[in-house]
């Protein structure tokens, strides 16, 4: 309950099994507090099912109807839908209540536990709360704000995972028919390098392997990635291919329990007995090693094949692929010794887990952003890439590519257009359906939304969803930001910190959750998303809306067309409005592989966007071509006193929204304010586990701080450190990100520790 106190922090060791009982119980226990014995059965009971809702956390695919359990849901899955179910309420009375300077003063935690939004509301800039508004003076105010705009491109529309296909699709035609392409989203915050890698690697930013996949793949690996905690119903997956005799190699930092043991709540030996060993091998990495490690191998496949020729394959490297000989010619020039030591890891097990990797025939790699989120991600991407294509694993059934992303709809958004970069043939595409004529220049990426803001060049921000000033770098900066901005909306579900550091004007806009019901004049409707293996599937809510005043996004999109737009554009904002069937019909028209989209969404399960690297061995490359790339390693200069930091989650968390303060998995409750660090760091920096230290980040403009964060020894690699986001993210300057993608590198923060007293 907002304002209880917290329970003094406890630290026990880390669990090496993740899931069974005690996540069974947690789901029960928090499903039954936030939304009630009846709400619970309702929602999860169809939770994930052909005839239900997709769950709003993580974007991992369901198995065909046929073969899904009664329960396809996982511990934060249950979380999320707690959190959106709730029978909590934000609504007027509450902000009457607590003033705009009281609920800064809040956690993000408190503002969570606040309930569902009921109502529009509104704080203009000499009032001190927030206040009740219309719907349609709210509509008005923005169009009236972004109408005296000195151009379009001085606005900015950001956009969260949540958003449904439908929604996203019409969100960026009524961006684009305004005349901006300043569409950021949260990939410019995790995946984007993928998506950049990818994109230039095989032709297509998605991963080339489908659920069905794991079953005959012989080899596995998960790489900057802690399934347990970020997709929980991955590990099932993993399940049944360990059973079925592949092997799993974990490459993390950390030895996260997801990756080490599952016991499945299904099954008898997960409820009773010791569940099933994942992980047959764990190198735990140095931040920012995996480049080093993955050219390592592929220097010793090819020196390999040269003994034992057939290592690699060449059939397929000759007929499918460019750069092959540039690639070889450069592993040959790469000093060994130096990619060793920049991987942190013992050589016999960098050996060992080679000979798995070179020995398979069905080999599938997964990252997460453990990986992307470093300045050198994309040269990690493509390393990795490079691996798959010496071995032919790309187009062959049981292997390839997997990306996992980590919010449900976040490559669907992509998919339907979400993008600041968008492509000539999109372009086209939307100008001849539509007749209204598209903005070709590029706009702002996430980071570069800050910086319009901040350096006085945008003026109106609008977020259809998340909460981008605790998911975005340089916490500090970019509430200063925000704070310049002369008008700021926030479409959403919940509280959260981005809508009380808001511009001169701040309108909250309250959306229907995916747990609810759209009912409208043509019935009850139901959007589409897709998961992280490109399969798009309808999504239907089951419960009644959280209040009778809260609009779907679709149609908060379309009603606030109408009234920036005007009635006789030539969109149908209000058939599209109403029907989303009409909306499907135009997302067939332009966006490739939605033919028949509104008779095959309808088919249980879904259906498969097509994959020309994976369906066909075609890559739409530069050259028709998958290509090698030649990635360079350097080597990290040794700073006395320096570590490198990682910001994860917990496990008591989604993306920005805290659960709680339970990391149960790693040992941790109670606090947040951790650093975890290896034995022999601490002592070599002259302190003891238990001190409190203020965290510094040392880059070269200025010096950011977080305060009073308790060092906790942990199992970590030398020199480097981890600890929670989003509080940490006020130390990650904007510029420390990916030259190509713009991602910030979250993952490889360097920092100094002082002694701390405590928190202000």
């Amino acid at each position: 309950m907002p304002g209880r106190r917290l329970p003094a922090m406890t630290i026990k060791p880390p669990k090496h099994a993740a899931a069974g009982v005690s996540a069974v119980a947690v789901s029960l226990k928090r499903s039954l507090e936030r939304m009630g014995p009846a709400r619970t059965l309702r929602t999860l009971r169809v939770i994930n099912q052909p005839e239900g809702f997709d769950c709003p956390g993580c974007a991992w695919p369901e198995a065909a109807p046929g073969a899904r359990h009664i329960i396809e849901f996982c511990e934060n899955g249950a979380k999320a839908v707690a959190e959106e179910a709730m029978s909590a309420r934000a609504d007027a009375a509450f902000f009457a209540k607590h003033s705009i300077a009281d609920l800064e003063g809040r956690s993000d935690h408190w503002l969570g536990e606040a309930g569902r939004l009921t109502t529009p509301m509104i704080k203009r800039p000499d009032d001190t709360h927030y206040r009740p508004t219309g719907w349609d003076d709210a509509f008005a105010e923005i169009a009236a704000q972004l109408v005296a705009l000195e151009h379009p491109d001085r606005s900015v529309f950001y956009t969260s995972g949540r958003t449904s296909n439908e929604a996203a699709y019409l969100y960026q035609l009524l961006v684009r028919s305004w005349g901006t392409n300043n569409l950021p989203d949260c990939s410019n915050m995790c995946h984007e390098a993928t998506g950049v890698a990818l994109s230039e690697a095989i032709g297509v930013g998605k991963g080339s392997v489908t659920l069905a996949d794991f079953d005959e793949a012989d080899v596995i690996l998960i790489v900057g990635q802690n399934p347990g905690t970020n997709h929980p119903r991955m590990l099932s997956t993993l399940e049944t291919a360990k059973q079925g005799g592949a092997a799993i190699i974990a490459i993390n930092p950390l030895p996260e329990a997801g990756l080490l043991r599952f016991k499945n709540p299904q099954k008898a030996r997960g409820v009773a007995g010791d569940g099933t060993k994942l992980a047959d091998l764990h190198l735990p990495i140095a931040l920012g090693g995996d480049q080093a490690l993955f050219q390592l191998w592929n220097r010793w496949l090819v020196a390999r094949d040269r003994e034992f020729p057939g290592t690699i394959e060449h059939d397929f490297i000759a007929r499918y692929t460019s750069g092959f000989d540039d690639l070889v010619q450069h592993l040959d020039s790469v000093d060994e010794s130096v990619l060793l030591e920049r991987t942190g890891l013992d050589g016999a097990e960098v050996r060992r887990a080679f000979d798995v990797v070179a020995s398979s025939k069905r080999l599938i790699i997964c990252w997460a952003m453990g990986i992307t989120q470093h300045v050198g991600a994309v040269s990690t991407i493509r390393e990795m890439t490079n691996l798959a294509l010496l071995g032919g694993h790309i187009g062959r059934y049981g292997a390839g590519l997997c990306p996992v992303r980590g919010h449900s709809n976040v490559q669907g958004d992509r998919t339907m257009g979400i993008w600041e970069r968008p492509g000539e043939t999109f372009l086209a595409a939307l100008e001849a359906e539509f007749g209204q004529p598209m903005p070709r220049e590029h706009g702002f990426d996430a980071v570069d939304a800050i910086r319009a803001f901040r350096d006085g060049r945008a003026d109106v921000m609008i977020g259809m969803g998340g909460n981008l000033l605790r998911a975005v770098s340089d916490t500090d900066v970019a509430e200063a930001a925000m704070r310049t901005a002369k008008l700021t909306v926030q479409v959403s579900t919940k509280l959260n910190r981005s809508h009380v550091v808001g511009g001169q004007t701040s309108i909250i806009l309250p959306t229907l959750g995916r747990t609810e019901i759209d009912a409208s004049p043509h019935g009850d409707q139901f959007v589409t998303v897709e998961d992280s293996m490109g399969l798009i599937h309808a999504s239907r809510g089951v419960l009644p809306p959280a209040s009778d005043d809260l609009r779907s996004e679709v149609a908060i999109v379309c009603d606030l067309a109408l009234a920036l737009l005007g009635a006789n554009h030539r969109v149908p904002w209000r058939t599209f409005r109403d029907d989303h069937d009409a909306v499907r019909d135009r997302i067939e028209a332009t966006v490739p592989g939605f033919d028949r989209f509104n008779e095959r969404v309808r088919v249980p399960g879904g259906f498969t966007l097509p994959h020309a690297a994976r369906d066909e061995r075609r890559f739409n490359t530069s050259d028709g071509l998958a290509q090698f790339a030649v990635t360079a390693v350097t080597a990290e200069p040794k700073v006395t006193g320096q570590l490198l930091l990682q910001t994860l989650r917990s496990h008591d968390q989604y993306n920005t929204t805290i659960y709680g303060f339970d990391d149960r998995y790693r040992g941790i409750s109670g606090d947040r304010h951790v650093i975890m660090m290896n034995t022999a760091d601490i002592a070599e920096l002259g302190f003891r586990d238990g001190d409190i230290v203020d965290i510094i980040s040392t880059f070269a403009d200025r010096e950011r701080r977080a305060r009073g964060y308790r060092i906790v020894d942990y199992p970590t690699p030398r020199g480097s450190a981890a600890a929670y986001y989003p509080e940490t993210n006020v130390l990650i300057a904007l510029d420390h990100r990916s030259a190509e993608a713009g991602t910030p590198a979250s993952k490889a923060v360097p920092i100094r520790l002082e002694a701390g007293a405590g928190r202000v």
